[in-house]
């Protein structure tokens, strides 16, 4: 057996009690179908069968990528659930929680770099990932969500002579370039080579066999920026024939699914990857952020009703929504600076840049509206909603509040936790004094609605200048405390996320900025 990526477990829901995970490997064309065994804590050994989710190219011989669904029942206690793909050689365990407890997870951005120079500049790429491989044999995690740019592809412009020629064409001529048969070939391996190479790092990989992922795409995952360019190259034929093969390689290495396939927590009347988990005391919905962006919109009216449709289905039951934002929908607002670059000429990659956040103007209504159903649904529910998200290569902590008469009159508050990057190293020293000390930490979003970057916990600063990742950990009594796993630090930074139903006392609430 030639083994050329996996096994990669994949988290496809909780259905009637049951753990759904499926498990991902990348094996030569010539390899016979794979088989992997698995036993439960009762012992019995049981077969999962390989299903061929799809051929792909490589440079010297073609892959093949298979999959193997695994349903397993919760018990009242956890279980750890051995799995060996046979022939492998290795024994791999992932570990499952409690009927109607919380998992245990943790969140992690921004995997890669954005530059070959930063990568070769960065001493110990991947130390983030030991670091969460130490912490999950202490503590085991039963979820790892991942909040975008799981690979950055934007190295295709300098590898790949066709599109390094095209970038250097003058606006018109790149808009109407047609898109080769040639380039779609080149890109379609320049993404399959992507993964296999960048998944396979060691200890990255340990930890996609020994914890089910949720994962989500950002901009990178295609390539810098997307959604942000002007509309006229944004649907040119070149970057639509990129963005096909990116969407095809998310769908089947992130989402593990064949092409004519459709996720099992997919939101229905969509045809973007907006998910939902409804896990009883815990409900998750992961945002498609770039499958249906344009420099005027984020996600479309279509995709918004089926995402608040499908929140107004939920039961009352659950404690906490979180909601996976790869875009921070609490940061500074750098609105009047991208207004001011816009008078200048040769600006458009930085403009790229700042439209992609939730407080570009164009976002902003969009924003407004999110945070306006988000805030109604934690009152009618009674569920406490908190936002996590990644992209800014910095850790914070952000807060809304609402004191709106129309919104429950007292004080309602949604929090967003960031974490970012696990791989990619923090913006340099100069950028980061900026948003501490240039930036205005309080935004007013609207009538008794206020955004606020708080202070990060245990510190005195906003921003966390480090590389890091987020442990979210429940207890007994429904609170999930927040762990930041800080690179250089020898203790984690911590913030409780209660339950809507705890009352906070009255001295505290009038601290909140």
């Amino acid at each position: 057996m030639a083994l050329k990526l996996g096994p990669i477990l994949s988290f496809r829901g909780c259905v009637k009690q049951q753990w759904c995970v499926s498990v991902l490997v990348v094996l030569e064309d010539g390899d016979a179908a794979p088989a992997l065994t698995w036993q439960a804590d009762d012992g019995a050994t049981l077969t999962a069968k390989a299903k061929m989710l799809a051929s792909v190219p490589g440079a010297i011989t073609d892959h093949r990528v298979w999959c193997f669904d695994l349903a397993i029942a919760l018990k009242p206690t956890p279980q750890q659930i051995n799995y060996t793909l046979v022939g492998s050689g290795q024994r791999n365990i992932f570990s499952l929680p409690p009927q109607n407890d919380m998992p245990t997870m943790a969140y992690v951005s921004c995997n890669g770099f954005s530059s070959l120079k930063l990568m070769n500049d960065t001493k110990d790429p991947y130390a983030m990932w030991r670091n969460l491989s130490e912490a999950h044999r202490t503590c085991a995690r039963h979820l790892l969500l991942m909040g975008g740019d799981q690979v950055y592809a934007d190295s295709m412009f300098d590898i790949l002579p066709a599109l390094h020629d095209w970038l250097a064409l003058p606006l018109p001529e790149k808009i109407k370039k047609p898109y080769t048969a040639a380039m779609a070939r080149a890109v379609e391996r320049f993404y399959h080579a992507l993964y296999l190479k960048r998944w396979s790092q060691p200890d990255m990989a340990r930890m996609f066999a020994s914890i089910p992922t949720l994962m989500m795409w950002d901009d990178h995952d295609i390539f810098d920026g997307w959604g942000s360019y002007d509309p006229r190259l944004q649907n040119s034929p070149v970057y639509q024939g990129i963005f096909a093969s990116a969407r095809a390689c998310f769908s089947l290495y992130q989402l593990q699914l064949a092409a004519d396939e459709i996720h099992p927590a997919a939101l229905p009347g969509q045809t973007a990857y907006n998910l939902g988990f409804d896990l009883g005391p815990l409900v998750i919905l992961a945002l498609d952020m770039r499958g249906e962006r344009t420099d005027s919109q984020v996600i479309s009216q279509v995709s918004w009703k089926s995402i608040y449709d499908w929140m107004d289905s939920l039961t009352d039951q659950s404690s906490h929504l979180l909601v996976m934002s790869s875009i921070p929908v609490v940061h500074p607002d750098f609105s009047m600076l991208e207004k001011a670059l816009s008078i200048f000429p040769g600006q458009q990659e930085l403009e790229d840049d700042l439209r992609d956040h939730w407080n570009s103007p164009p976002h902003k209504q969009e924003r407004l509206r999110l945070i306006h159903r988000l805030l109604s649904f934690s009152i009618a529910k009674q569920c406490r909603v908190t936002l996590l998200s990644g992209d800014v290569h910095v850790g914070a902590v952000g807060i809304v509040k609402s004191t709106r008469e129309d919104m429950g009159g007292s004080a309602q508050t949604l929090t967003q936790l960031t974490s970012s990057g696990i791989v990619h190293p923090p913006p340099p020293g100069m950028v980061l004094f900026f948003l501490e000390n240039m930036m205005g930490k309080e935004m007013s979003d609207d009538r008794d609605i206020s955004s606020t970057m708080t202070e990060f916990p245990g510190t005195q600063h906003r921003y966390i200048g480090a590389r890091n990742w987020l442990a979210l950990e429940p207890d007994n009594a429904q609170r999930i405390w927040a762990n930041w796993h800080v690179e250089g630090e020898p203790h984690p930074f911590s913030k409780v996320i209660h339950p809507q139903g705890f009352k906070m006392p009255e001295a505290i609430i009038g601290k909140i900025p």
